[in-house]
């Protein structure tokens, strides 16, 4: 029988050969998925043998790794906001850099909660998530909220307008047991007469159409509809844009997942789009432009 050692080697060498990006740390993590531990224990035991059963469903998944297929899909899932959700080719794998978004949706909420007493019987906060996937920004913060105790006072729609991912993101809710507080839609944008939303956050295709060719070669096995923004990369979050002003309530605020490098860009398409309206980008942890905050008029 191989080693753990042994494995890891031989895995190194041919995804180094195939052109992967992280050759060590796509042989740990696909190792660790067929072993069933976590990398840092695969890391801690080199001499431990590997069963042959084992073996070779290790060198399987480093074929499809060899062939471009992301490591997210081979393993089946992917950690997002510190959760574990299940992945496939229904929809995009989460990024890391859509925490931002759900970070700045949680405190968005947290400070409309908290910044007065809400008598008693009052609706709860209307939020949606648009272009949900594999459903991980709405389920993340569905549960950040739970921990604050503040799930009940929210009501949460999540839409996509591929079927095939919301019955992923569906799974992934039941997963984390916040099923019974997300409603799922299949939609483009949204369903028509839903009301307004106090907080839209929207991760939308945002991709230069001339761009989609260089991407890496795992984005290849992911829906190009979630990728593809069009010919600025704009085109998609502009349709958004135009519903604004009848979806937005008055007071509400719309949180858009846009490339690093469209800051200037999304500013620009909000004035020709929403005259008299306010853009403003938060940066993400890499201090790149990540999140437009899109409102009717600037806070003071």
């Amino acid at each position: 029988m191989a080693t753990v050692a042994e494995l890891l080697i031989e895995g190194q060498a041919r995804l180094r050969a195939s052109g992967s990006e992280s050759p060590r740390l796509d042989a740990e993590l696909l190792l660790g998925h067929v072993i069933g531990l976590e990398r840092t224990a695969i890391i801690a035991h080199p001499t431990a043998a590997v069963g042959d059963g084992a073996a070779a469903q290790y060198r399987e998944a480093i074929a499809r790794r060899e062939a471009g297929e992301p490591v997210a899909y081979i393993r089946g899932l992917k950690e997002f906001f510190g959760l574990a959700f299940s992945v496939d080719r229904r929809a995009l794998i989460p990024r890391p850099e859509t925490e931002r978004l759900v970070e700045l949706a949680e405190a968005e909420i947290v400070a409309r909660l908290t910044a007065a007493p809400r008598p008693a019987g009052a609706p709860p906060i209307e939020v949606v998530d648009i272009g949900t996937g594999s459903g991980v920004a709405a389920i993340a913060l569905a549960a950040a909220l739970s921990k604050r105790g503040m799930l009940h006072e929210v009501r949460l729609l999540a839409t996509d307008v591929s079927q095939d991912a919301i019955a992923l993101a569906r799974e992934n809710a039941v997963a984390h047991a916040v099923a019974d507080r997300i409603d799922f839609a299949v939609a483009d944008l949204l369903p028509g007469a839903v009301g307004q939303f106090e907080v839209v956050l929207a991760n939308l295709p945002y991709v230069r159409g001339d761009a989609m060719a260089g991407l890496p070669r795992a984005t290849s096995f992911e829906p190009r509809l979630a990728l593809d923004g069009g010919l600025d990369g704009l085109s998609v979050i502009g349709r958004l844009l135009e519903r604004l002003p009848s979806d937005l309530a008055r007071d509400g605020v719309a949180l858009l997942e846009i490339g690093g490098d469209q800051g200037e860009a999304i500013v620009a398409e909000v004035a020709r789009r929403l005259p008299g309206w306010s853009c403003r980008v938060e940066l993400d942890l890499g201090h790149l432009p990540r999140v437009a905050r899109v409102e009717r008029e600037a806070r003071p």
